[in-house]
This record gives structure tokens, sequence and C-alpha cells, in this order.
């Protein structure tokens, strides 16, 4: 879109390039519901998911995105940036949730909490592991580890009672969390075979629906809430691995927001009627994973509910100087940053999944599907690279379908409903994919719009309040008058997200809505959908951000490998504090500070350096550096 005159005399802020021109192919990817917790870096997801075939992960990432690519093209601060790189090492992104009563969220304490010895009928209480002899337990404890290259153990039931092998079933699978168990017989004598829940194989047989009979006190609250530590994966794979060891099914666990992939993350969970000593029992078996601070509640927990986040962040192989620096994070703490959607809100690759939430509210079915499934340069993995080549070649939604190994990816949802209702019903194969990940479409065209809007006001209005600009009172969206506005704080005037219940600024950037909406042969007096799920109604987002609890300081190293970190596993195991040198070949900026929900770490960061935050620009980085 072509950029306005502006109106007024811009106050000066740091500026790295201009905006694209409305011609100009803007690409996206995922985006997330406005009001749901909103920090993962997905955009790193891509590094993992790489085949390495043909071209460098590096050479594959100059079709990735870039940060004017989806909007991002203002700052707000006058130093002179530096460069650095980000998530180096996943051990230098550390982020603690802030639960609803404003307390930083940390693993420090293992304990089971002690319980009176009351009980209900409902169940029976915990199984006396008498019934095992100490051979049995030492063989089901290795087992239990991926100790035991048999694969199983048996235990032969000498005494062929139904209520002996109901013993040995439940002191198994109440003492091994993550060992399931099966009555065998062998020449004439039973054999209660244990065997492991989560193996590849025996995963197939278990039926995660079935509903399972645990002891559970009267007086004890439904839902046993505790924190979970976790390294280099995401949420929801976190709460798969645990259900699979748990064997329950994934929707017994609440959270109040998804956490980043690369990077140390902790925050609380709840689930339902699963007890504090068979949580502690995972921490034996669990990689990457720490459990801890139990306690019983009578309540689950709601997504949004947590106050925000706060990070921990290493800046490595910095090349700005301390004044820099100093510059920097002072500017970061008295004045914050634009709030802009991040790059992880878009993803990596060339097919602009922006396009594809545009092309939804155009109602035109026939490019959603081609965009979603059409051949794309960039990083994938190698098996989806084939799906897409059959596809082009054959418009065959049966035979693309036969080249994923994996059928739960969009690609493969998309294809299984062509394939059930034809390519005439495109709407209806659409519908197979989950409703969270058709709404990203959509959700991620209106972050495209806003980042762009906002980009628009900065440059047009600067860093002040002025008339047509938008507050919240009592959560309604007020215009104000030039008087109202010289009383206004920047930090106040909020934007919105295009939708049939919002209003625009009535200053020459609320006219801009309408031209970028009317440029994509949109109708902003008409944002409801014929198919409902697809109706837009918008929401308001403010346009800085300042972050709180706001410190910083240099770190000197010699070894990239070195973690710079001291986490909160490493406090629980009296490991000693990192060593910080007085000099080192290196240099890296440490720094912390907490975020409200639905903001960006990746963000106040970009304000730092004031450079590209983009995977494609930091593994560019990180192939210089090294090599």
């Amino acid at each position: 879109m072509e950029d306005k005159e502006p109106l007024a005399e811009p106050v000066h802020v740091g500026e790295k390039r201009t905006c694209p021109e409305e011609d100009s192919e803007h690409i996206a990817k995922r985006a997330k519901v406005q009001d749901e917790e909103l920090e993962g870096e997905e955009e790193e997801e891509a590094l993992e998911e790489c085949d390495g075939e043909g071209e460098s992960f590096a050479d594959m990432m100059k079709y990735g995105l870039s940060e004017v690519d989806v909007g991002i093209c203002k700052f707000v601060s006058e130093h002179n940036g530096f460069s650095g790189i980000l998530k180096e090492r996943y051990s230098d992104f550390v982020v603690n949730e802030i639960s609803k009563e404003g307390k930083i969220v940390r693993l420090d304490d293992l304990s089971v909490p002690v319980e009176p010895e009351v009980r209900s009928s409902v169940e029976a209480a915990p199984v006396d592991c008498q019934v095992l002899t100490e051979e049995q337990k030492q063989q089901l404890s290795d087992l239990q580890l991926f100790k035991n290259k048999e694969r199983n153990v048996s235990i032969e039931v000498e005494d062929d009672s139904k209520e002996k092998r109901t013993l040995l079933h439940k002191a198994v699978k109440t003492s091994y969390p993550g060992l399931e168990t099966k009555t065998e017989e062998r020449d004439g004598k039973k054999f209660i075979v244990a065997y492991h829940a989560a193996g590849k194989k025996a995963l197939a047989g278990i039926d995660h629906s079935a509903p399972r009979k645990h002891s559970w006190p009267k007086n004890r609250g439904s839902f046993c809430h505790f924190v979970l530590y976790k390294e280099n994966k995401d949420t929801m794979d976190a709460i798969n691995v645990l259900s699979k060891f748990l064997r329950v099914r994934p929707n017994v666990f609440s959270y109040m927001g998804t956490k980043d992939k690369r990077a140390i993350t902790v925050q609380e969970i709840a689930v339902l009627k699963i007890s504090a000593e068979r949580l502690a029992h995972l921490n034996k078996c669990l990689m990457n994973f720490k459990l801890g601070n139990f306690s019983y509640k009578k309540h689950p927990l709601k997504l949004g509910e947590l106050q925000g986040n706060h990070f921990t962040v290493v800046l490595r192989n910095i090349s700005g100087s301390d004044e820099q620096v100093e510059h920097a994070m002072t500017s970061l703490r008295a004045t914050g940053f634009i709030n802009y959607y991040g790059m992880q809100r878009f993803g990596t690759t060339a097919v602009a999944t922006h396009q594809v939430g545009r092309s939804i509210l155009q109602n035109n079915w026939s490019e959603v599907m081609d965009l979603i499934l059409k051949p794309r340069p960039g990083a994938e993995k190698g098996y989806l690279v084939k799906c897409r080549e059959e596809w082009a070649q054959t418009q065959d939604p049966e035979a693309a379908l036969k080249k994923l190994p994996v059928k739960r990816c969009v690609e493969g949802q998309l294809l299984r409903g062509l394939s059930k209702y034809g390519k005439n019903n495109i709407i209806t194969a659409f519908g197979l994919i989950p409703r969270n990940n058709r709404l990203m479409y959509i959700h991620s065209y209106q972050s495209f719009v806003w980042n762009t809007m906002v980009s628009r006001r900065v440059e047009a209005y600067g860093l002040k309040a002025v008339e047509g600009d938008l507050v919240l009172k009592g959560g309604t969206a007020h215009v104000l008058s030039a008087e109202e506005a010289e009383k206004e704080s920047i930090h106040d005037i909020v934007m919105p997200l295009p939708g049939f219940d919002v209003i625009y600024p009535t200053h020459e950037v609320g006219k801009g809505y309408r031209d970028m909406l009317a440029a994509d042969n949109l109708d902003i007096d008409n944002m409801r959908h014929k198919v409902k799920d697809y109706s837009l109604a918008g929401a308001y987002r403010r346009i800085l951000i300042r972050p709180s609890d706001v410190s910083w300081e240099v770190i000197h190293y010699d070894d990239a490998r070195v973690p710079l970190v001291y986490t909160d596993v490493e406090k629980l195991e009296n490991k000693p504090l990192p060593v910080y040198l007085t000099e080192g070949k290196y240099r890296a900026l440490k720094m912390e500070f907490s975020l409200p929900p639905s903001t960006y770490a990746t963000m106040a960061i970009r304000e730092v350096l004031k450079m590209d935050t983009s995977i494609k620009n930091q593994t560019q980085l990180n192939t210089v550096w090294l090599n």
C-alpha cells in the first residue's frame, strides 16, 4: 500500500527501513486467537524440521520472511543499534509464567504434599508394593527407565486368584507410571506382563478413552496443580508426553498459556484426579522435564488467566559498546517498544499464510486450496516436498496423501477432506482441519493489517496521542478530541484489529484501514462471513508496551557452549552458579523483564538491538559467526 503524506510533522523516532509498497507480495504463516497467550517462538521449529537435503538450512531460509514482509518497520528509541544472536542455545531463553496472583512461577519444591488419611469409597488406598519382590521391583524400575532390553517384565502368579492378579496389576501401574500390564497364559501358568505404555508399538494398542479407576479422597480438591519445567519442547507436546505416560487423555490437563518450544519454560499446569505421587514418579523417567510444587485445588486453570511472563534472555556475541547497551536498555525500561505481532505469528516459509486468510475472507476457496498445497521453496521436511510435487503433477488428493507418513498436518487434513468430499466441496474438506488451525489464517491476516497500520501511525504522528486516536474506557473504545489528546499518554492508545465489532481512528490512519482492505477486495463495513467461524469481530491492542522488572548485565565468555543462565532445576540440584569472566573472547547481554499476556519478547529484543529478529536474519548471523 502506498504511504499517505503524513498530516502532522512526525516526532522523530528510530527507523530502520520503510514499509513495503502495496504491490509487494507480503508473506505470512501462523497466528492464534488474540486473547490467547502468545509467546511461542514457533519460527524456530523450522530448524528442527529441516531434513537437511539439498540446500543448507541457511540457503533455504533466504526464501523466508523478514520483518518488513509482515508490516514491522518502525522503532521508538534513538540509540544506535547493534548485533547479537538470539537463541543460539535454547537455554539462552528462559520463560517463567506470572500467575494470576502476580507471582513469578518457580520450580523450587519436588516433594509430595502430606495429606490426612481420610479416603473415599470412590477409590481404594494406594496399592502396597509388598506384593512385589525386591527383584521384581528392580526389574520394573529398569523397564520404566528404558534400561530393560527385553522390553517387558513377566511376573508369575503363583496364587492363581483374581484378587492376587488385581493386586499385581495395581501395584505395577500405581508405583511405576508409564507402565501398562496384561495377563498372559503360558504352559498352563498365568503371568502378569508389564510393558512400556509409551513404547512406539505398545501405544497403538492402548485405549486412551477407557476410564481408569484410581483412589481419590473426598477431602481433596479434584485438580492437582503443579509447576512444569520443560526444555526445548512446546506446551502441547509436553502435555501429550505426560498423557501417554499417565494413560489419560490430554484434555484432562489445563493451563493458562502456551510456552515457547526453543526455550526453558516454567509454568503452572492442572490435571484432573491424578495424584501428586503419580506425577512425581514421572521425574524418574522423563528427560528435559521436571514436575513439582504440587497442590490440590477444586478448580482447573483457564487460558488467559495469567498476568504475563517473566523473561531471562541472553543475546550472545553482541557488537554494541557498554554505552550503547546502557542507552538501549534504559530506553526499553522508560519508553518500551512497539507492540507488534512478532515473527512467530507469521512463520517462515515462502507461502503467505496471511494470504490464505485473505482468500478465506474473500471466499476464494480454490485459491485457499492452492496456497496450502502448492510446492514452495524453503525449509520443509522431504515428505512434504514430495506430497506437494505429487499434488502439482496429478491434482489427486489420494495420491498426494500417500506421500505423507504423518497425516495430522494441515496439508494431510485438507487432502483427507478433498479425498472424502471431492474438489468441488473445498469448504467442507477444509473443515476437517482443526478449528484453531483454520482460524490461525484469518487471525494472521488481521495481525498483518494491524502491524502495517501501526507502522503508519508511528510514522505519521510519532510518540504522542493525537486527535482521532482511540483509547479504551471501561472496555469500550473512545475517540479522542484534540483537548483530550493533550492529556493522554501514548501508552494508553490502542489500534483495532479489523472486524465488525470495532471502530477505527478518525484520522488518516483510520482511512488507511479502509483503503488496505479495499485493495484486498474486502469490505471493512461487512466483516461477517458466510461461514460463521470466519466472521471477524475484531479487537483492540495497545500500540506501545513498557516492560516491568527490567534489569541487565554484560557478560564475558570464551566458550559458546557454556550456559549463562542459572535455571530452577540447577538451583534445586545445588549446581554451582555460572562463572562470568571479567574478560573474554565474546560478550553477551543478559536481560530480564516482564511482559503482559499476548505480547512478544522478541519485539522487545528487536527494539534493543534495532535489527531484524526473523529466523531468516538470525540464521544468517549464526552462519557468519560459525564460519
